[in-house]
C-alpha cells in the first residue's frame, strides 16, 4: 500500500491519505480503459461473488482521479451509473470538473463492463433484435444458452443483485482507506448508494440521488404515459401507439452487432419503449416534434429510433441487467427496455431468487434531484421518498427527464454545492430548460451523421458560392459576388441553426432541423437565379459549372434533404 501525505491550503483541513490504486493480487495499476483525466488511475477491488456462499471471488473496477494538492477536501465523490449495467468511468470528465478540490471516483457495477467477469448477453441481445425484425426469436432459449455460457466458467448469477452491489461501495472505501466519502448515484444507482449509504453511516458524508428510483415503487407504463401528459403530448402519443400496433412500420436500421443493414418492423409499443429511453435529460424537448411527425404519418424519426434500440442494446451488458432486474425488480416495476413480457421471459428461464423491496434511511443529509418528465423515476415518486429520509430533500428541474445532471449545468453546479455543505445548502431553483423552436422533420441529419459523404452536395455548394464571392469582389462583377454572398449567407445560416439545435438537443438533430432551416433557403435560390444570370452575361467554363453546381443543389436540397 502506497501511502503519500498531502498537506492542505486550509488550517482547518486535516492531512490526506491518497488511495492505493493497485490490483487486488498487487501487481500495480491497470490501465484505464476509457478515456479519463489526467491524474486518473484505474484498478480492481476482489470482492466474493456472493457473500452469502464465500468462495469464489470476482473483481470490480473502478478509477481514482486526485485532485491538485492546493484546496484538497479530505472527502472524496464516489460515482456509479445507472442501467443496471452501464459503466461509470466515462463520465470521470464531467464529474471531475464538478468537484475540481475531491478525490472523484468511479465505481463499476460488478458483472458491468469494465469489471470481471463482464456478464454480457449478445444472445439476449439478438434476439430482442430479432423483435424488431419480426423474425422468430426465442427469448427465453436466448436467455439459457447466455446462463449456460456464463456458467461455463463458474458465474453464479445470484450474487449479480443490488445488496450485493452496495456492499461492493462500502468494502471499496475500506480499501482506499477514506475516512469518509460522498455518495453520488444516478437512476438505478440511486437504490445501490441508498443501501450502501445506510450500510455505512460512520463513512458517509452525504448522499446525491439523481432520478431516485425507490425498490418497488412504480409502473414504468404508467410513469410513461403520465410524463407525456405533463408535456402535454398524452393523446398524440396514444394515437400514435394506436395505429402502429394495427400496422406496424417498416424503418431502415442497422444490426450493431452484425454492423448490417435491416428493415426493422416498429410495433407502437416498440416506439413507445425507446420513447421512454429517448426521455433522458434535455432530450425530453424533442419528443413532442417526434410525436407530430408520427401523427401526420411521417416515419422519418423512427430510423434514429430504431438505431438508439440498437446502441442502448449495446451499452449495457445484458447479463448484469437482467441478473439485477429478475432479483430485485418488483412486480409493476417493469423495464422499457422493449417490453415487460421479453424480461418476463429472461427471468423465467433464468429462474433467480426474487428478493424483496428493500426501503432503507440513511443518516447522512440526501439530496434528490428528479426531472419534471421522467418516464423512469418519476418526480412525484421521488419527492415521496425525499420526504421520508430522515434529512432528505428534493428538487425538481422542469424541462428535464432522467439524469438530470447529465443535461443540466445549472445541476451540476447545485449538486457541487449541495456536497460542499450538506447540512446548509439551500435549494435554488434552476430555470426551465428553453423549449425547442419549430423542427422540420427529416431523416437527412441523421443519415448525414452516419455517412458524412452524403453532405458533399452541401459542401460542394458552398464552396462554389464563396469562390464566386470571391471572383465578383475582385473583378467587380457584382451579380456573382451577390450570387456567392446569398450561396455562403445560406450556408452559414443553416449550418449554424442545425448546429446549435445538435447542442441543445441530440435527439432532436437526429430527426430533423429547425424550421427556420427552410426559410432560409430563400437565399439559396437567389444565390441560383442570380448564378443563371451570370451565365447568361458570360457563357464561360466558370459560369457553366457553378450554374450546374447550384441546380444540382437545389435539386438535393429539395428532393433529398428537406
Amino acid at each position: 500500500m502506497i501511502l503519500r501525505a498531502v498537506l492542505a491550503v486550509a488550517l482547518s483541513v486535516p492531512p490526506v491519505t491518497a488511495p492505493p490504486l493497485t490490483t487486488p493480487d498487487g501487481t500495480g495499476p491497470s490501465a484505464c480503459p476509457v478515456a479519463v483525466p489526467s491524474r486518473t488511475t484505474c484498478g480492481f477491488l476482489e470482492v466474493p461473488e456472493r457473500r452469502d456462499a464465500p468462495g469464489r471471488t470476482i473483481r470490480v473496477g473502478y478509477a481514482v482521479r486526485e485532485a491538485p494538492v492546493a484546496g484538497r477536501r479530505p472527502d472524496p465523490v464516489v460515482f456509479m451509473g445507472g442501467g443496471p449495467g452501464a459503466a461509470s468511468m466515462p463520465l470521470m470528465g464531467v464529474l471531475s470538473r464538478m468537484f475540481p478540490d475531491r478525490d472523484v471516483i468511479a465505481v463499476e457495477q460488478r458483472g458491468g463492463r469494465h469489471s470481471r467477469p463482464s456478464l454480457g448477453c449478445p444472445e439476449i441481445a439478438q434476439a430482442l433484435l430479432g423483435r424488431l425484425r419480426r423474425s422468430p426469436a426465442d427469448v427465453a432459449d436466448a436467455a439459457r444458452r447466455c446462463r449456460a455460457r456464463l456458467a461455463e466458467p463458474g458465474v453464479d448469477l445470484r450474487g449479480y443483485a443490488t445488496g450485493e452491489i452496495a456492499a461492493d461501495v462500502v468494502a471499496l472505501r475500506g480499501k482506499l482507506g477514506y475516512a469518509s466519502w460522498n455518495l453520488f448515484g444516478v437512476g438505478y444507482s440511486t437504490r445501490v448508494m441508498a443501501q450502501a449509504a445506510a450500510a455505512d453511516p460512520e463513512g458517509v458524508r452525504s448522499v446525491v440521488l439523481d432520478s431516485f428510483m425507490p425498490a418497488g415503487t412504480g409502473d414504468a407504463g404508467r410513469a410513461l404515459a403520465d410524463a407525456l401528459a405533463r408535456m402535454g403530448v398524452r393523446e398524440r402519443f396514444e394515437a400514435v401507439t394506436a395505429r402502429l400496433n394495427r400496422s406496424p412500420a417498416a424503418v431502415p436500421a442497422t444490426d450493431p452487432l452484425l454492423g448490417r443493414a435491416f428493415t426493422a418492423r416498429m410495433s407502437g409499443d416498440d416506439v413507445a419503449a425507446v420513447l421512454a429511453q429517448a426521455l433522458r435529460g434535455g432530450e425530453a424537448a424533442a419528443v413532442p416534434a417526434v410525436l407530430d411527425a408520427l401523427a401526420e404519418g411521417r416515419e422519418e424519426p423512427l430510423g434514429p429510433l430504431a438505431d438508439a434500440v440498437g446502441e442502448e442494446l449495446m451499452a449495457r451488458e445484458l447479463g448484469l441487467y437482467h441478473a439485477v432486474r429478475c432479483q430485485d425488480g418488483a412486480p409493476g416495476d417493469i423495464s422499457r427496455l422493449f417490453t415487460e413480457k421479453t424480461e418476463k421471459a429472461v427471468c423465467d428461464a433464468w429462474r433467480l431468487p426474487a428478493s424483496a423491496p428493500v426501503r432503507v434511511a440513511p443518516e447522512a443529509p440526501v439530496y434528490v434531484l428528479g426531472g419534471r418528465y421522467d418516464p423512469i423515476g418519476p418526480p412525484a415518486t421521488a419527492r415521496q421518498a425525499a420526504e421520508a429520509l430522515p434529512r432528505g430533500r428534493f428538487q425538481e428541474f422542469p424541462g428535464l427527464a432522467h439524469a438530470v445532471f447529465e443535461a443540466s449545468a445549472c445541476a451540476r453546479r447545485e449538486i457541487a454545492a449541495f456536497v460542499r455543505d450538506p447540512a446548509g445548502h439551500p435549494v435554488t431553483p434552476c430555470p426551465e430548460v428553453r423549449p425547442l423552436g419549430e423542427l422540420h422533420v427529416t431523416a437527412a441529419p441523421y443519415r448525414i451523421s452516419r455517412a458524412p459523404w452524403l453532405a458533399a452536395p452541401l459542401a460542394v455548394f458552398a464552396l462554389a458560392s464563396l469562390a464566386q464571392l470571391a471572383a465578383g469582389a475582385l473583378k467587380g462583377r457584382a451579380t456573382t459576388a451577390y450570387a456567392g454572398l446569398a450561396g455562403v449567407a445560406f450556408t452559414g445560416l443553416a449550418v449554424q441553426s442545425a448546429a446549435g439545435l445538435a447542442a441543445e438537443s441530440a435527439t432532436a438533430a437526429a430527426v430533423g432541423v429547425p424550421a427556420v432551416v427552410g426559410a432560409y433557403t430563400w437565399l439559396a435560390g437567389v444565390s441560383g437565379v442570380l448564378t443563371a444570370a451570370t451565365l447568361l452575361q458570360r457563357r464561360a467554363w466558370p459560369q457553366i459549372m457553378t450554374c450546374a453546381i447550384s441546380g444540382a443543389f437545389l435539386v438535393w436540397w429539395f428532393t433529398w434533404f428537406l
